[in-house]
């Protein structure tokens, strides 16, 4: 696959999941800079998805209809369980992200969030089959599908389609030796399979950006100049066999920062290993809710609960005991993003179909009510 890299160089990736907003809207003018300060660093690949919320039409803006096709690599995904009723509603996904991007083909197309209920709807909708044909044509570069789910549906569907040329996964140092998220156990038989992996969430949705303070003790003493984020990255990108590392960039400065220790990227040495290590055993401590900020609940919720943000309080209070702080976090990413509290989840379970992290989430909400509001 001549747009591979090898395995010894790493690449950063800008996933374009989470961009950064001004009066609600994406700041195409702060995307443009970060996609300058992207390209000029030496890095070209770019990842977005039909369900992103403008994110394919802030790719366009930013970088389609400002560089060269030839000069940088597209990544765009297919999501067959969200709201396809039928094998055309799942090729409308495909042909509107050509219509929206205006990419004229895609270098990477995936198959989006494959693992348990969603899969069956790629095969009942014969989306593998669809996919080879728009390769044949010319309009797909490569084929490889985006996975959360255990280690043995994984080889399950590696094994059932050969004809997949990556995997994409999340691997970060808190969900490696996950009995949920498998990390670790994915990435292994994505290797057994020879399959390049593009590795997602790397910071966990934020998490590993600004962990609890033993977590921090722990990397601040062994390097003081490193960013946190930096730490993750570089675990996820000193992996074996790694296509890019996708980083869910949100403003300048992030970039900056990822920019920094990517462009001239090192693997983490042995000592190094060892301060994640001691990182893993101290964040284990805390029963977090693993939620990623996605957002696909809330896409499917009737009753528009702001369900990752209140996963995000209530994680906020977990690891820092501070119940200001999160009921705080709440009423500015629920109430003052319009959307509803915990309290109006009437149990419909719709958000659990969807979420990629197989969480408890009803039960997580009935939680929250009583702990963000004692």
């Amino acid at each position: 696959m001549e747009t591979y890299l090898g395995e010894n160089t790493p690449k950063l990736g800008f996933g374009l999941m989470r961009l950064p907003k001004k009066d609600n809207e994406i700041d195409i003018e702060q995307v443009k800079t970060m996609v300058d300060l992207f390209m000029e660093a030496g890095f070209t690949y770019f990842d977005t998805a039909f369900v992103y919320s403008g994110s394919e039409e802030a790719m366009k803006a930013a970088l389609i209809d400002r560089y060269p096709r030839e000069s940088f690599t597209v990544a765009t995904k297919m999501a067959a369980w969200f709201g396809c009723k039928t094998r055309e509603d799942a090729i409308n996904q495909f042909e509107t992200s050509l219509k929206r991007t205006g990419a004229g083909y895609f270098d990477y197309y995936l198959l989006h969030n494959l693992g348990v209920v969603r899969t069956k709807y790629f095969e009942d909708f014969d989306m593998w089959n669809y996919i080879l044909e728009q390769k044949a044509q010319g309009k797909i570069k490569h084929i490889g599908f985006s996975f959360h789910s255990s280690a043995e549906e994984l080889e399950e569907i590696l094994i059932a389609h050969p004809e997949a040329e990556f995997v994409q996964l999340q691997i970060n140092y808190a969900d490696w030796l996950s009995t949920d998220i498998q990390s670790k156990r994915v990435y292994e038989v994505a290797r057994k399979y020879n399959k390049p992996v593009v590795i997602m969430e790397p910071v966990k949705g934020g998490l590993l950006a600004d962990p609890p303070e033993g977590v921090a003790k722990i990397l601040k003493e062994a390097d003081p100049n490193a960013s946190f984020a930096s730490w993750a990255i570089r675990f996820a990108a000193s992996q074996e066999g790694v296509l890019t590392v996708l980083s869910g960039m949100s403003n300048i400065e992030q970039m900056q920062d990822n920019l920094s220790y990517m462009k001239n990227f090192k693997k983490l040495d042995a000592t190094e290993q060892e301060v994640i290590a001691r990182a893993q055993s101290e964040i284990a401590k805390y029963p977090l809710i693993p939620c990623t900020d996605c957002k696909y609940c809330a896409k499917v919720c009737p009753m528009n609960i702001g369900i990752p943000a209140t996963f995000s309080a209530m994680n906020m209070l977990i690891l820092y005991n501070d119940l200001n702080r999160a009921q705080g976090r709440e009423k500015f990413h629920v109430v003052g993003m319009g959307k509803e509290l915990a309290e109006k989840c009437i149990k419909c379970g719709q958000c659990e179909g969807v979420c990629p992290q197989h969480i408890e989430i009803r039960k997580h909400l009935e939680e929250a009510v009583t702990a963000l509001h004692p």
